[in-house]
């Protein structure tokens, strides 16, 4: 428990009513409607929170038909748009719960070896979100504490007593978008993922704890040590965490098994390239989809491709500052990330040959550094700015030993 601290809709097929300024989308006969009963994932027939070629679909949709997703909050606590009425004060997260999918679809006449396109049509926010910023994320040893920030959305931004005179500007998408994998996927991704976490890294292995579907992937599940938890994207997609895939762009998804098994969740009201505290502005939401099945589509082999106007390039502001970062340390130092190597030689040197996470770990630094000093902030509050409204940019990858990471802050942001 933390408690807070400081291009198109298919108009054939979809209402808009407005509501207290805030539009509400009103489903037809005509729409495929995926999830949103239930007190939690655990209870909505409509929702999984894990990866396996045996969870059963949840609906069936022909190619072009609109696809109404009702979506929960990463942590699952937040409840679905419907279900909001009061602004919550703490978080009772579990990460067994972690994340939340309405799906999977059964896409009729996709077959394995297809590529699916799967068009965002629109997104409609819940009423409240929230974003952690303490010691998590990108650089944890570098933020003190836990911090938790609560937010108030609407159509336009979105706003939070914890953090004073900083509006953010709706920029909506899902963290997730995914296929199911099929058995051969499975195995080869459980096999590396074993094979990192046994030498020290990283990884998210299978729990069955607060796993959705039980009778799969609980802890009295047929498959409990299988199923994929949904933390890394892979090649089905996942939770990709790629702020442009907003309502009007396509993203290509691997068909791995027979009707593909469409998932959508981890709806993000914003969130700068990186996501660095760990978290967006995490929100339930409503989504409408459609697709597309490709029988010669693109080789998908190594991630998902997608597609839209440039226009979701480009920032939400009109100014901005930025901090460059290089991959240079103090010597002794070994950063986080590099700590499963036990490497003898990183620690003597105070520059590492063209190491872009260490450029993006100081470009981020000298980021929040500055809101500390120019806007009065603490480093929790900036770190979920930087996290939520800061786009990290490769500046170069050629100049060695020193390739360049940006840290962009938009300025508009902040309104007072």
């Amino acid at each position: 428990m933390i408690n807070r601290c400081n291009k198109y809709i298919g108009v054939f097929f979809l209402i808009a009513i407005q509501l207290e300024g805030n539009p509400v989308i009103a489903a037809d006969n005509g729409v495929i409607v995926v999830g949103g009963t239930g007190e939690n994932c655990l209870e909505d027939p409509g929702c999984v929170n894990r990866l396996h070629p045996d969870i059963p679909m949840a609906a069936r949709a022909q190619p072009g038909e609109t696809i109404l997703f009702r979506t929960r909050d990463s942590g699952d606590w937040l409840g679905t748009v419907a279900a909001q009425t009061t602004e919550p004060e703490t978080s009772s997260g579990d990460f067994g719960a972690v994340h939340p999918m309405a799906g999977p679809v059964f896409i009729e006449g996709a077959e394995e070896g297809d590529v699916l396109k799967v068009t965002l049509l629109n997104i409609d926010p819940g009423k409240y979100a929230y974003t952690y910023g303490g010691s998590g994320g990108f650089i944890p040893d570098l933020v003190d504490g836990e911090f938790l920030t609560i937010w108030r959305l609407n159509r336009e931004y979105a706003e939070s007593d914890d953090i004073p005179g900083v509006r953010i500007p709706n920029g909506s998408f899902p963290g997730v978008v995914s296929t199911l994998p099929g058995p051969n996927q499975l195995r080869i991704m459980l096999e590396r993922e074993q094979e990192l976490a046994d030498a020290g890294g990283q990884v998210s292995l299978p729990s069955p704890g607060g796993a959705s579907p039980a009778e799969i992937c609980g802890p009295n599940g047929s498959a409990p040590d299988e199923c994929l938890r949904t933390i890394p994207p892979r090649e089905h997609g996942g939770n990709m965490d790629i702020r442009y895939l907003q309502a009007g762009v396509s993203i290509y998804l691997p068909c791995f098994v027979e009707g593909c098994g469409l998932t959508i969740g981890d709806l993000h009201y914003a969130q700068g390239d990186g996501e660095v505290s760990g978290t967006a502005i995490e929100m339930s939401a409503d989504v409408w989809a459609t697709t597309e099945v490709l029988k010669d589509g693109p080789d998908l082999s190594r991630g998902p491709h997608y597609e839209g106007s440039s226009r979701f390039l480009e920032i939400p502001s009109r100014r901005f500052y930025a901090v460059t970062g290089l991959p240079i340390k103090e010597p002794g130092e070994v950063p986080p990330d590099m700590q499963y190597l036990n490497s003898d030689v990183v620690a003597g040197l105070s520059n590492l040959s063209n190491d872009i996470n260490l450029a993006a770990r100081n470009a981020i630094d000298g980021i929040i550094d500055y809101m500390v000093f120019e806007y009065g902030l603490t480093r929790n509050q900036a770190y979920v700015i930087a996290s939520v409204a800061v786009d990290l940019r490769i500046s170069q990858l050629v100049d060695s030993p020193n390739v360049g990471v940006t840290a962009l802050l938009p300025l508009d942001i902040f309104n007072n």
